[in-house]
Parts: structure tokens; C-alpha cells; sequence
């Protein structure tokens, strides 16, 4: 999803208390990732790929409250027959503490047989700020979020490697890691994983992410790559395909941006085919996340037709990686 499109949002919400913390869940700092849960299964355990979906495919429902973000794991399984979904902090960012209202939450997408996978989170601070106190007020900010992923039964939580744009990019990099680093540790004894998006600004130059991965040095860290954010700032771009490439080698999860469609099912801006196998051929088995994001076709339409062109193009590859 945009950074734009999520700031504009988040510029009209009320600050948030960080309220109790939920109970953790359990130390887990020596044990290894669940790389099955987290994307890193072994080949030719599976199909190539699973088929997710991200909660913000279904933003403008849930902004118009036509859809209560409690049914959202049902509505993946009843109308989309999809059985994982990425969860979006916004929306239910009162309710990061609020130990009942996960649980429901937990309990509806298991009556539903839908695995959450990871919560989106933004609005919690710069990680990478340039202030020592910010960074430390952001990496707390995101503590509740940790522990609700535990709760949820999720691998991981999704972050922003965010700067504030000051400073020289080396020295950019240096801060958003020691951010990431500590979250990450944090994290780590709850047995969560800590992903970062290309997501606007010098996150969305892939070897720039890629060199924040290789400064933190945690194999709880890692990267979740989105097809379509490459606008490192107006008029500059990062390229899709060598940017997906860099962050490979650390992906945890897959964001399959999708905005539209041609009369053969194809996305009109992404070559899915090419992108696709370059995740493949990094050896990445886990989830792919539908995230609609077009204008041309309803939310819903949208969903179903990136759906089809996973599959599509898993059908193509099969022969391939198999």
C-alpha cells in the first residue's frame, strides 16, 4: 500500500495511549524462525507458492465501515476462498492492548480455517529517527504490536525502515538499523519475526534496504517485498524487478501489488511472471499476499482477479521449480 495513501490517514487519527501490555509469548530468543510459517519452506514441500491477503486490499470497506475488521478472516475464506491473511494496524489501532478483542479476533479466523500470517503496522515513529529518544520512543511504540502478533498467532509484525529523510544515506542506514536491531531483539524472545517493506523514501531503493538487513544482522529480521512501491522520491524510482531481486535474499513475506488488468488477465504494469520467479529462484515457498489497489475494478473484483493471476502464473512455473 502507498506510504502516502496510509500517512493521510493516520494524519487524521487521534494519538493513541500504549495502554498494558499483552502477556508475551514466551521466550523463544535461541530457538531458529518457523521458516515454513514465515516464507522460507523447503522447496517441494507444497505448491510453489500459497496464496494470502493482505487486509488493506479491503480499505475502503472498512474506512466506510461496511466491513467490520472482526469478519475480515471470514470474508477472505467465504468470499475469496483464501485461507491467510496479512492484518493492517489501522485498523484497530485502540485495540492493540486489548487482549478481548484479539482473542475474538483469533477465534473467528480459526472458526473460519484462516491462518494470520503478519499485522501491517505504521504510525508508530520513525525507527531509523534521527533524535536518540524518538528512535527509542518508536522501537517501544512498537512493542504492543509484537505482542499482539503473539497473540494472534501470527510470524511477524511489518514496519517501516523510516529516517526522516535527514542525513546522508550510509548514515540513514546506520540509524534505521540500530532501530530494527532493537525491535528485533525485543521481538525475537516472543518468537516474532520483523519484517521491513519498500514502502517510499530510501526503502524503496532495494540496495539501500538490503545494506539496513545486512547492518542489523538478525535472522529475525528480514524483508517483506512489495511489487508496485519503488517511488524513492517525485520523478525517482527504483526498478521493480532489480528491486525485488535485492530483497530476496531476506524475505520473509510477499506483497503482489496489483493495480490492473488486461483482457487476458494480465496486470497491465508488472510483468508477475518475471517477478515471480525471481522469488521462486531465491527459494521462497511461503505466502504471496494479494494487495489490490486499483481504481478500474471494485476491491472485491480486484482481489479475485489478482487471485487468478497468482494462480495463472503458478500453473506457468509449475514445470518449472518442480
Amino acid at each position: 500500500m502507498p506510504a502516502s495513501s496510509r500517512r493521510a490517514f493516520l494524519k487524521t487519527s487521534a494519538a493513541l495511549a500504549l495502554g498494558t501490555a499483552l502477556p508475551a509469548g514466551g521466550p523463544a530468543s535461541a530457538r531458529a524462525p518457523d521458516t515454513a510459517r514465515s516464507g522460507r519452506a523447503a522447496a517441494g514441500s507444497g505448491p510453489l507458492y500459497r496464496i494470502s491477503l493482505a487486509q488493506w486490499s479491503l480499505h475502503r470497506a472498512l474506512f466506510d465501515g461496511d466491513l467490520d475488521p472482526l469478519d475480515f478472516a471470514r470474508t477472505a475464506r467465504e468470499a475469496f476462498d483464501i485461507g491467510a491473511v496479512e492484518y493492517v494496524n489501522q485498523f484497530f489501532m485502540d485495540r492493540a492492548t486489548d487482549a478481548q478483542y484479539l482473542q475474538t479476533m483469533k477465534t473467528r479466523a480459526e472458526d473460519a480455517g484462516v491462518q494470520g500470517l503478519l499485522i501491517m503496522c505504521d504510525g508508530e515513529g520513525a525507527l531509523g529517527h534521527p533524535d536518540a529518544a524518538e528512535r527509542t520512543t518508536a522501537v517501544e511504540n512498537h512493542h504492543k504490536w509484537v505482542e499482539a502478533a503473539a497473540m494472534l498467532g501470527c510470524h511477524s509484525i511489518r514496519v517501516n525502515a523510516e529516517t526522516m529523510g535527514e542525513g546522508a544515506p550510509a548514515e540513514q542506514q546506520k540509524r534505521a538499523a540500530d532501530g530494527l536491531r532493537r525491535l528485533t531483539e525485543f521481538a525475537a524472545e516472543r518468537n516474532i519475526n520483523v519484517l521491513v517493506e519498500n514502502h517510499g523514501g530510501l526503502s524503496s531503493d532495494g540496495e539501500w534496504l538490503a545494506g539496513v538487513m545486512n547492518e542489523v544482522g538478525h535472522e529475525r529480521c528480514g524483508t517483506l517485498p512489495d511489487f508496485g512501491n519503488w517511488q524513492i522520491r517525485e520523478g525517482t524510482s527504483y526498478d521493480p524487478y532489480e528491486g525485488v531481486r535485492d530483497l530476496m535474499p531476506h524475505a520473509q513475506a510477499i506483497s503482489a501489488k496489483a493495480y490492473g488488468f488486461d483482457d487476458r488477465g494480465r496486470e497491465t504494469t508488472l510483468d508477475y511472471t518475471k517477478l515471480m520467479s525471481i522469488v521462486l529462484d531465491a527459494g521462497y515457498r511461503g505466502h504471496v499476499g494479494i494487495e489490490y489497489e486499483g481504481d478500474g475494478l471494485s476491491e472485491r473484483a480486484g482481489i479475485r482477479a489478482t487471485k487468478q493471476l497468482l494462480m495463472n502464473v503458478r500453473d506457468q512455473l509449475e514445470s518449472e521449480y518442480t
